[in-house]
């Protein structure tokens, strides 16, 4: 059974609320579905602020699906849950070709990041027709691979601001495509794991040297899938901090909400 955004079952709190893991704040949320220039559909959810502007839109690509990776991997869960309420961030999730999550099934087999250059484009054409603004591409580890490859050239270079890369393993992202990044100016902000599995703070410094533009922040005592709400909370400060402006670096969204809140489901 497709999960219904529009099930969350919001309540009026009586003060202010700690925001927790589960905590689901009020957002308009709607399943969509993506299609691939190939003829394949693809699952995701919409959510937007409430009321308001849309300062900024999140376009999220996913961790490696082989590997329990899709639109709900706890990062970009959490973004939804909380980003359209907190900063008027829009943010867009999507399962690629052949990824399954609560949301449903997308269509097709994973490729190993080919034809998901499809799913890239897809996204980010839905986003423009949409008519979201100020469009970010964020990876997280499989999924900076696809923002590295397919980023920096057409169309979607035409149609985004920058890409924020979070835990890049810098395996299937080849020097090639750090060379196209740093051709198209586009910037690029890198959160990189103390303890990463894959690519550490240094050896990042060593390899994004190809991509001068690019700002690495390496992150003290995190792991690749940045477990724990002190992780997904630092790398969610450091996307609002990025994409919209307000505060200055280290500046931290409020970890309490007074107002209706819902808890998702377990």
């Amino acid at each position: 059974m497709t999960f219904d955004p529009a099930s969350y079952e919001f309540s009026q709190s009586t003060g202010p609320t700690p925001i927790r893991a589960s905590t689901v704040l009020p957002a308009r949320r709607e399943n969509v579905e993506l299609k691939t220039q190939d003829g394949h559909t693809l699952v995701g959810e919409l959510a937007l602020p409430e009321s308001g502007p849309v300062n900024a839109t999140l376009i999220t690509l996913h961790p490696l699906p082989t590997h329990g990776g899709f639109m709900d991997s706890h990062v970009y869960r959490k973004a939804s849950y909380r980003l359209p309420a907190l900063a008027g961030i829009a943010v867009l999730r999507f399962n690629t070709r052949g990824t399954e999550s609560p949301r449903g099934a997308s269509t097709r087999a994973f490729e190993e990041g080919i034809g998901e250059q499809h799913d890239v484009e897809a996204a980010v054409r839905f986003a423009v027709e949409r008519g979201l603004p100020n469009r970010w591409l964020v990876g997280w580890s499989f999924g900076t691979e696809l923002a590295l490859m397919y980023g920096a050239v057409e169309p979607v270079a035409a149609q985004i601001e920058v890409a924020i890369l979070l835990s890049p393993p810098l395996h299937r992202a080849k020097d090639s495509h750090l060379k196209q990044w740093a051709q198209s100016g586009k910037p690029l902000t890198v959160l990189v794991p103390e303890h990463d599995d894959y690519l550490q703070p240094e050896a990042a410094k060593e390899r994004f040297t190809l991509a001068p533009q690019a700002r690495l922040v390496g992150v003290k005592g995190a792991k690749h899938l940045w477990v724990g709400e002190k992780y997904a909370g630092r790398v969610l400060n450091e996307i609002v901090h990025e994409v919209t402006g307000a505060g200055s670096a280290g500046t931290s969204l409020p970890q309490e909400w007074d107002g209706p809140v819902a808890n998702a489901p377990a």
